[in-house]
C-alpha cells in the first residue's frame, strides 16, 4: 500500500491521466499530514513499546530527523522466507523490459523484480552462500544489496515504518538497531556507527537478466503476502519535482528526481546522472585514480511511473566496472548499438561479460554501486563528486 492509503487519504493519481500538477498537490497534502504525525518523534518520544530492544541512548543522529512514514513497525512486511522460480516460469508474468535488481554471488545469479520489492522493500535471503538483504526504497528509488553479517552475527531486517531524509529506516530483529538504507549505517541502537558491506547490484531489464543468466533464479510472487504485484502504488512519482516527506532543500546541482548511479573505486566515490547517458551511453573514466567504465542501455521500464509497471516509460539501465582486464586497461565505445572494447572489438553485456570476440568469457570486476534519486544521495553526501557538474563551493 502507498503512504496515502495508510492514513486514509486518496492516493495520488497517475500523472499520465491527471497531470504532474495534480500529483504534486497530492504529495504536498500527504506530506503535511504525515509531518503532523511525526511531531511526537521530533519531541524525543522514543517508541520503546514498539522497539523494546533498541538502545535509544546510543545513536549517531538526532532523533528529530526521523519521521513517521505512516505504517507501524513491519507494516510494510519484509520477505523473510523467499521462494524462487526459474527464468522460464518468471517469463510468464514479467514484461521483457520490466526492472529487476540483479545480483550474482559465488556463481549464483538471482533477479528480484521491483514489482515485488516495491511492496516489501526488503528481502532477507542467502545467495552463493552469503546472507544478503536486498533493499528498495521507492521514495528514493534506492536499490541496494547488503551482506547481512556484522561482527560474526547474521542479522534479519525489517521496516521500522520511519523515514529519515525520505529514506527507508530499517531495523535488525536481533538487536533492534535502526539502520539507514541508503548508507547501510546503524544510526540508533547497539550497532550505531557500524556499516553494512554493500554488494554489487543493479537495476536492469528482465530481458537483460534472463539472456545473461538463463539458469538463474527469480524471487517468486509467493511471498506469503497478498499484494497487487505488477502494479505501482506510487503512480506518477517519476513526474513529480517534490520528493515525498523530504523537509530539506534539494541540492541545486541536479534535478531532485534525476536518477544517478553511484560508483565507488580507488577509495573514492562519484555519481553519474542518467541524463548524461543520452550523449555518453558509455563513459570511460577514472575514480580515485582507478580506471572505470560506466555502461548504459535504454529501454528498461520505470517502476515509479504508471499504475501498471508494464505500461510505464522507458529509462536507461546502467552499471559500472573496472576497465582492467586481460592484463590491460581497456577503452570502450558503442558500435552498432552494442558495447565494444577498442582493443579487440569484443562485445560486452551490461553485466561486464564479453559475449563475443577474442575476449569472450572475460568478466570485468563489478564496482560497488547503487541507483538513487539525486535528492536522496546528495542529502546524505552533500560534498559528493558529480560527473559533469562542478563541485560545490
Amino acid at each position: 500500500m502507498n503512504a496515502s492509503t495508510r492514513i486514509g487519504l486518496s492516493p495520488p493519481r497517475p500523472a499520465g491521466r491527471h497531470g504532474p500538477a495534480a500529483f504534486r498537490a497530492a504529495v504536498l497534502v500527504l506530506a503535511g499530514a504525515l509531518l503532523a504525525m511525526s511531531t511526537g518523534i521530533a519531541h524525543g518520544q522514543f517508541p520503546t513499546r514498539e522497539f523494546p530492544k533498541t538502545d535509544f541512548d546510543n545513536r549517531i543522529v538526532d532523533f528529530a530527523e526521523i519521521m513517521s512514514g505512516g505504517p507501524p513497525k513491519d507494516g510494510i512486511p519484509a520477505v523473510d522466507d523467499p521462494r524462487y522460480v526459474t527464468v522460464e516460469e518468471a517469463g510468464g508474468w514479467l514484461d521483457p523490459d520490466e526492472p529487476v535488481i540483479a545480483i550474482e554471488i559465488g556463481g549464483e545469479a538471482r533477479a528480484y523484480p521491483l514489482q515485488i520489492l516495491i511492496w516489501h522493500e526488503i528481502a532477507n535471503d542467502v545467495l552463493g552462500g552469503t546472507p544478503i538483504a536486498v533493499t528498495f526504497c521507492p521514495l528514493c528509488n534506492s536499490a541496494i544489496a547488503f551482506d547481512r553479517r556484522i561482527d560474526g552475527d547474521t542479522l534479519d531486517f525489517g521496516t521500522t515504518g520511519r523515514l529519515r531524509l525520505s529514506d527507508l529506516v530499517m531495523y535488525d530483529r536481533q538487536t533492534e538497531t535502526w539502520w539507514q538504507q541508503l548508507t547501510g549505517t546503524g544510526i540508533i541502537g547497539a550497532h550505531a556507527g557500524a556499516v553494512l558491506v554493500r554488494l554489487p547490484a543493479g537495476i536492469v531489464a528482465w530481458n537483460e537478466f534472463r539472456t545473461a543468466f538463463p539458469e538463474g533464479s527469480v524471487l517468486s510472487r509467493e511471498t506469503g503476502h497478498s499484494r497487487a504485484y505488477g502494479s505501482n502504488p506510487y503512480a506518477g512519482y517519476d513526474s513529480s519535482t517534490q520528493p515525498f516527506l523530504f523537509r530539506e532543500t534539494p541540492d541545486p546541482r541536479l534535478p531532485a528526481m534525476e536518477r544517478v548511479l553511484h560508483v565507488a573505486a580507488g577509495g573514492a566515490e562519484r555519481i553519474y546522472p542518467f541524463g548524461a547517458f543520452a550523449d555518453e551511453p558509455v563513459i570511460n573514466d577514472e575514480v580515485g585514480g582507478a580506471p572505470v567504465v560506466v555502461m548504459s542501455r535504454e529501454g528498461t521500464l520505470s517502476a515509479l511511473d504508471q499504475s501498471r509497471i508494464a505500461n510505464s516509460r522507458r529509462i536507461p539501465s546502467a552499471a559500472a566496472f573496472s576497465r582492467r582486464a586481460a592484463n590491460r586497461v581497456l577503452e570502450f565505445e558503442v558500435r552498432d548499438g552494442r558495447v565494444a572494447d577498442t582493443a579487440t572489438g569484443s562485445l560486452w553485456n551490461l553485466f561486464g561479460e564479453a559475449v563475443e570476440g577474442p575476449l569472450a568469457g572475460t568478466r570485468l570486476e563489478p564496482l560497488s554501486r547503487g541507483e538513487h534519486f539525486a535528492f536522496a544521495w546528495l542529502a546524505f553526501h552533500p560534498d559528493a563528486d558529480v560527473y559533469g557538474v562542478p563541485a560545490p563551493r
